[in-house]
């Protein structure tokens, strides 16, 4: 089994403890390995075939500082072979115009790289007015509301993994 990459920045208080429950839910059967968003390289990146993509949404509707820095070199990648899966966090109540528009910009990025992307979620449940993390009507990933749907989250995450244990080989 190949080994998936989770990366997502230590440093990021929420996102590493949603990273902790998606790497909880897969299991010990999965080779599941913790990479800091702060400190990724490309050669890092591309030694994972599967990769699980920690974007919180910051502000109006952006990508995190770290993410950002590396985008650069990202667009420079080529992903073709890979599978990836993206979560974030967002809030549905104060910022329900651009509601998780990070895991838009990324899985946009990655799929105009070659990467496969998986693990899109239903947008059923939430209350927003837009989100570029919308395709087809549904979330390029798993959006996790923490401020506003903490209790959702759990069974959110296990059936998301659930999901991801067929897509990733």
């Amino acid at each position: 089994m190949n080994k998936t990459g989770i990366v997502y920045s230590f440093n990021s208080t929420k996102t590493a403890k949603a990273a902790e429950k998606i790497k909880e839910a897969f299991g010990s059967d999965f080779n599941i390995v913790q990479v800091n968003a702060e400190e990724l390289t490309e050669e890092l990146f591309l030694s994972f075939t599967n990769l699980i993509l920690g974007v919180p949404t910051w502000f109006d509707g952006e990508l995190p500082n770290y993410w950002d820095e590396f985008v650069p070199a990202l667009e420079d990648l080529n992903l073709e072979g890979k599978t990836i899966a993206i979560y974030g966090l967002g809030n549905q109540v104060e910022y329900p115009e651009n509601f998780g528009d990070a895991i838009g910009i990324m899985g946009e990025l990655v799929q105009e790289r070659g990467a496969k992307l998986v693990g899109f979620t239903s947008a059923e449940g939430y209350s927003y007015e837009s989100s570029r993390a919308l395709s087809d009507g549904k979330f390029m990933g798993l959006l996790l509301d923490q401020e506003t749907q903490p209790r959702l989250s759990k069974e959110r995450i296990e059936k998301w993994v659930t999901d991801l244990k067929s897509q990733f080989s």
